[in-house]
């Protein structure tokens, strides 16, 4: 098979370091095109990077779903891609995962400590950071592969129990025991009804687009924060907010009867009137006044956020909230509550929104905020906890393209595959 230097830049016939040159299957047809790496494990090992990590770049650098499943050695990124194109985007990999930045040299190692990444180059001993605001540089913190490149599940399945039982004792319950994995997995999905990319590209591009619209700066308030004015506000949220607010018995009140959740609906809800939008209230702001109410751990906080830090724009903004609620979603009872109060948002303050819930879906797994495996469980029954039990069926019904796909992804991939 015909090789290339790593270092593409570098014309020397004699240059040792080598990989093979990328080679692409295109399969399937329509909204159900694909392109599958035939020798990305190969690539990969010549980098001394796991083939995920290559895969993922790909998929972030090109707006499209990225299927890694190791089980079956098929690295899939939906839509149409050429070898060619791939391999440009190879490139960006390795000058920004692979290349020691002071030689130049590809052997380097990966080494994780504190959330920051460092390529220790073997050759001349620079250690080289990478540029933490990546996307790629957040999957690698949540991804630590074992040898061969393969996620190591049980060692994050530890570390998820491990948080689930610190935040478990602060929210005064026992951690979740399943262990489920809020993040990538083995595999991302987009729906099937209308393009992928597209989907996916449309999300994301209007995410940046508000993100450079909303430049906020750090003045004081202009609504009044103090504790009496957040209680009396608290009172006057509608009756459908306040019920959604307190799901569950044994909520500590105010004095006056207003509990820490109905007032942090409130100081969002009219922080928001008073900055234009919920889109301008920031995030760090959201989380010191959650911290401030001392429910920053709670699962129920998360049933507050779903109705409150979104409009009718939900689907464009879950990019820009996504930092803010992968820090308080640590376990499977924190994602249900926030699908629960997802339910609560679409199903009775917005149901203008029911048509999008396949796209917000979407964009919850898309940026690790719910697992797959809370996902299908969510879909699997209706629940009377947030909404009525019609309204629950209806949302879930609704779901079902996206769920369909979630539940039969690898299945569509065979059948594609026999068609060629």
């Amino acid at each position: 098979m015909a090789t290339v230097n790593i270092r593409r830049d570098v014309s020397d016939p004699f240059y040792r370091y080598k990989m093979e040159r990328l080679q692409s299957k295109i399969e399937g047809k329509g909204n159900g095109i694909k392109t599958v790496i035939v020798n990305l494990n190969s690539v990969a090992n010549s980098l001394s990077r796991p083939p995920s990590y290559v895969i993922k770049y790909f998929g972030f650098e090109l707006g499209a779903q990225a299927n890694a499943k190791p089980s079956d050695e098929r690295w899939i990124i939906n839509g149409a891609h050429d070898a060619p194109k791939l391999q440009d985007y190879l490139d960006g990999f390795i000058s920004k995962f692979v290349l020691c930045k002071k030689c130049k040299n590809p052997e380097t190692d990966v080494n994780i400590k504190d959330e920051k990444i460092t390529l220790d180059c073997k050759a001349c001993g620079q250690r080289s950071d990478v540029d933490p605001r990546l996307k790629l540089s957040t999957f690698i913190v949540r991804n630590t592969p074992t040898k061969g490149g393969k996620k190591d599940k049980a060692s994050k399945k530890a570390r998820r129990e491990q948080k689930n039982q610190k935040n478990g004792e602060k929210d005064g319950s026992p951690g979740d025991s399943n262990g489920s994995e809020n993040g990538d997995g083995d595999e991302e999905v987009a729906l099937e009804a209308g393009s992928d990319d597209e989907l996916t590209r449309r999300i994301k591009s209007e995410a940046q687009a508000i993100e450079a619209e909303k430049e906020i700066e750090d003045d004081e308030w202009a609504v009044d924060v103090s504790e009496e004015a957040v209680k009396a506000r608290a009172k006057e949220l509608p009756d459908d907010l306040k019920r959604s607010l307190v799901i569950e018995d044994g909520d500590e009140d105010g004095a006056d009867g207003a509990s820490s959740y109905d007032q942090l609906g409130s100081w969002i809800i009219s922080t928001a009137e008073e900055k234009g939008g919920v889109a301008n209230v920031g995030d760090v702001d959201i989380y010191k006044k959650a911290k401030e109410f001392g429910i920053e751990s709670k699962h129920k906080t998360l049933a507050v956020l779903a109705q409150a830090i979104f409009d009718d724009k939900i689907v464009k903004q879950i990019p820009s909230r996504a930092a803010l609620l992968q820090k308080l979603i640590t376990s499977e009872r924190h994602e249900k509550a926030f699908l629960g109060g997802t339910e609560r948002f679409v199903g009775k303050d917005r149901p203008e929104l029911l048509p999008q819930i396949p796209a917000i879906l979407l964009g919850y797994y898309q940026e690790d905020l719910v697992s797959e495996e809370t996902l299908k469980a969510w879909g699997a029954k209706a629940s009377k906890k947030y909404v009525d039990i019609s309204t629950s069926k209806k949302i879930r019904k609704t779901a079902q393209p996206f769920l369909e796909w979630l539940e039969n992804a690898e299945s569509d991939e065979e059948e594609s595959s026999d068609e060629e």
